[in-house]
C-alpha cells in the first residue's frame, strides 16, 4: 500500500523505480559464509527487487551477473546443491509474481540471476532470422533488426524489457491483417513466443546428474513448453524468425466518443470494428470517466503520407513518458491526502494531456520505420498497476466483445462512484492479436507454445483472434481489488466457451479476491488449467518438472499454480 506517501515522495520513487537495480558488490568475507563455495567467477551483489509498480519488494537479495551461459550454468547447479532457488531477473517490468513473491525476507535462499548484464549477444544467424541473448532488450534486438533491413510485425509497447522476460510470459503488441492483407513472410501476429525457431535452456541432465545447457528446436515436443515457461525454466539463448522491416503510419484520435467506438456490433459508424478492418493494428486508451478514448490505429504505408510527420526515433508521445505538472499534482494529491474522490478530475486531465500533447508535438500522425511508431512507452512513465485477461474469439466477434466488456465496466464504475468510490483512476486499454500459428516460422513440425494465452483452442478453431483487456488505476487505490474481480468475474461468466473464451494475461493482475490479486482458488485451481484445453496444462507442468525436478526455478507462488 502507499496511501503515507508524501506527494513528493511518491514521485520520487517512481523515478527511482525506472532506474536500473543497484547492485552492490558482495563483501568477500560475507559472501564466504553465506554463499559457501559459490562459483568465484561469477560476480556476487547485493540488490533490492522491485517490481514494475513496487508493490511486490525484497530488499538485500544476493544476485549475480553471469558473463555468460557457462557461468549460468555453474550458478545454477550451485543452488541446487545447496537448497537455493534461482529466478532470473531482466528488467522487472511486470505485476505478477513470476520472479519474486511479496514478503520474500533478505535472508531467503533466492539467488537473482541478473540477464541483462551479459546475456546481451546479437547477431543474424540467416538472412531471416536472428540470435539474441535473453537479457538483450526489446528496443535493442528491434534496432539491430532495422539496421538490416528486418522487424515485427508488432512488439510490446515498452522497449525496456528484455527478450528472456518478453518470451517467458508471451508478450504481444496489437495486430491483425486489415482486410485483404496477408501476413509477410517471417512475421507473425502471434506472440512474440511465435517467432522462436530455436532455444537454449538450463535443464536437468539425468545422465550426468547436474543442470546442463541444451539446445531445443521448435518442432521438438519439449521445446512447446519452454516457449512460455512462466519463470519454471531459465532460457539464456533464443533463434528467432523474423521478415522484412515495414513502414507504418500511427494515426492518433481523441475525437470519437465511447459509445460509438465501444458499440454493439452492427450499430456502424466509426467503431473499433470498422479500424481492425481498415488497417489491423488498433489500440483504445480510455481514461476514467471520461468520454472520449485516445485511438492509435497502425497502418502499413511504404512511403510517407503527405500529412504524416517521418519519426526516426521511438518514443514520440513526450507527455505520456513525462508526468505532466497537472497530472503529477493530481496523483500526489490523491495518494498522498488519500483523495480518490479526484479520480474523475484525473481522468479527464490523462484526456487533456493527450489531446492536447498530440497537437502540441505533432505526434497524432506520425510514419517512420516500425520500431519508431511501436515502441512508446517509457520507464519514466506513471506507474500504474493493472489488471489483465485475453479473450479468444473469431474475428467477426471483435466488436461484440468490446462492447459487452465497455459496457459493465462504465456500469460498475458509475454504481461504485453513487456510493462514493472511485477504484479506477487509471483507463481502460484494449488491443487485438491473432493467435500463435507454428506454421509462421516456416519450420516444419514446429509446435505451438503450449502456454501462450494466444494458443489456438483445438476444439475451436474458428477462434483465430485474442481481444487483450487492461484495467489500470493506482496501486493502493481502495475497492481496486473487489472492482477488479467484478471485470474478472463478469469476463469469465460472459466469454465463458460460446462464442469467446476468458484466459489470465500472465504479466498482470487476475486470480483476484476482493483484497488480493494471484489468491482466488477457484481460478488458479480450475479456469487456468482449463482455459488451454484438455490435458495441455498437465503436458506443459510435466515436461517442466521433468525439466526441473529440484524446481530450483520457481517460487512459492508457481509451485501453487502448477500443484
Amino acid at each position: 500500500m502507499i496511501d503515507d506517501f508524501s506527494r513528493r515522495g511518491f514521485l520520487r520513487t517512481a523515478a527511482a523505480l525506472a532506474a536500473v537495480p543497484t547492485l552492490l558488490p558482495a563483501d568477500p568475507a560475507v559472501a564466504a559464509q553465506e554463499l559457501p563455495d559459490f562459483p568465484p567467477d561469477v560476480a556476487l551483489y547485493r540488490s533490492a527487487y522491485r517490481n514494475w509498480v513496487g508493490e511486490i519488494t525484497a530488499d538485500g537479495l544476493w544476485a549475480c551477473a553471469p558473463t555468460g551461459p557457462d557461468q549460468v550454468v555453474a550458478a545454477v547447479n550451485w543452488a541446487w546443491r545447496h537448497g537455493w532457488r534461482v529466478r532470473a531477473r531482466g528488467s522487472s517490468h511486470g505485476w505478477s509474481p513470476l520472479t519474486i513473491t511479496q514478503g520474500t525476507p533478505s535472508q531467503a535462499p533466492v539467488l537473482l540471476v541478473d540477464t541483462a548484464s551479459h546475456l546481451t549477444g546479437l547477431s543474424l544467424a540467416s538472412p531471416t532470422s536472428v540470435r539474441a541473448g535473453t537479457g538483450v532488450t526489446l528496443e535493442v534486438l528491434l534496432t539491430h533488426l532495422e539496421e538490416h533491413g528486418l522487424g515485427l510485425t508488432a512488439t510490446p509497447a515498452p522497449g525496456n524489457l528484455t527478450l528472456g522476460g518478453a518470451l517467458a510470459i508471451d508478450a504481444h503488441g496489437t495486430a491483425v491483417p486489415a482486410r485483404g492483407e496477408r501476413r509477410l513472410p517471417g512475421h507473425t501476429y502471434g506472440s512474440l513466443s511465435n517467432l522462436v525457431l530455436s532455444l537454449t535452456a538450463v535443464v536437468w541432465d539425468e545422465a550426468g546428474g547436474a543442470y546442463t545447457l541444451r539446445t531445443y528446436d521448435r518442432d521438438e515436443a519439449d521445446c512447446a513448453a519452454l516457449l512460455t515457461h512462466l519463470g519454471r525454466s531459465l532460457v539464456t539463448e533464443v533463434v528467432l524468425r523474423v521478415g522484412a522491416n515495414t513502414a507504418l503510419r500511427c494515426v492518433s484520435r481523441t475525437d470519437i466518443p465511447a459509445g460509438e467506438l465501444f458499440a454493439a456490433p452492427g450499430t456502424g459508424g466509426r467503431t473499433f470494428e470498422s479500424f481492425l478492418d481498415r488497417a489491423g493494428r488498433v489500440e483504445a486508451i480510455w481514461f476514467a470517466f471520461t468520454e472520449h478514448p485516445w485511438l492509435k490505429v497502425w497502418s502499413v504505408s511504404p512511403t510517407r503520407p503527405l500529412t504524416s510527420r517521418h519519426v526516426t526515433r521511438p518514443y514520440n508521445y513526450p507527455f505520456s513518458d513525462s508526468i505532466p505538472p497537472l497530472v503529477a499534482d493530481l496523483v500526489g494529491r490523491i495518494v498522498s491526502d488519500g483523495a480518490w474522490y479526484l479520480a474523475p478530475v484525473l481522468g479527464t486531465a490523462q484526456y487533456d494531456a493527450a489531446a492536447l500533447g498530440l497537437v502540441a508535438t505533432l505526434s497524432a500522425d506520425i510514419w517512420g520505420p516500425s520500431k519508431n511508431t511501436l515502441l512508446y512507452l517509457r520507464p519514466t512513465t506513471l506507474r500504474i498497476a493493472t489488471n489483465g485477461c485475453a479473450v479468444l474469439t473469431g474475428r467477426a466477434q471483435v466488436q461484440r466483445v468490446v462492447a459487452e466488456f465497455t459496457a459493465f465496466y462504465r456500469e460498475r464504475l458509475a454504481a461504485y462512484a453513487t456510493r462514493g468510490r472511485f477504484p479506477v483512476n487509471g483507463s481502460v486499454e484494449i488491443r487485438v492479436t491473432g493467435v500463435d500459428d507454428p506454421a509462421d516460422v516456416g519450420l516444419e513440425g514446429a509446435r505451438a507454445p503450449l502456454l501462450s494465452a494466444l494458443r489456438r483452442r483445438d476444439d475451436r478453431p474458428e477462434w483465430d483472434t485474442v481481444v487483450w483487456l487492461n484495467v489500470l488505476t493506482l496501486p493502493g487505490t481502495p475497492f481496486a481489488e473487489a472492482f477488479l474481480r467484478e471485470m474478472e468475474r463478469f469476463a469469465l461468466r460472459t466469454f465463458d466457451g460460446g462464442y469467446a473464451m476468458t484466459r489470465v494475461e500472465w504479466s498482470k493482475g487476475w486470480a483476484y479476491t476482493d483484497e488480493a490479486a494471484w489468491r482466488d482458488d477457484e481460478v488458479l485451481d480450475s479456469v487456468v488449467p482449463g482455459s488451454f484445453g484438455e490435458g495441455v496444462w498437465q503436458e506443459a507442468g510435466g515436461v517442466l518438472e521433468r525439466l526441473d525436478p529440484h524446481r530450483v526455478f520457481g517460487n512459492a507462488f508457481l509451485d501453487r499454480l502448477f500443484g
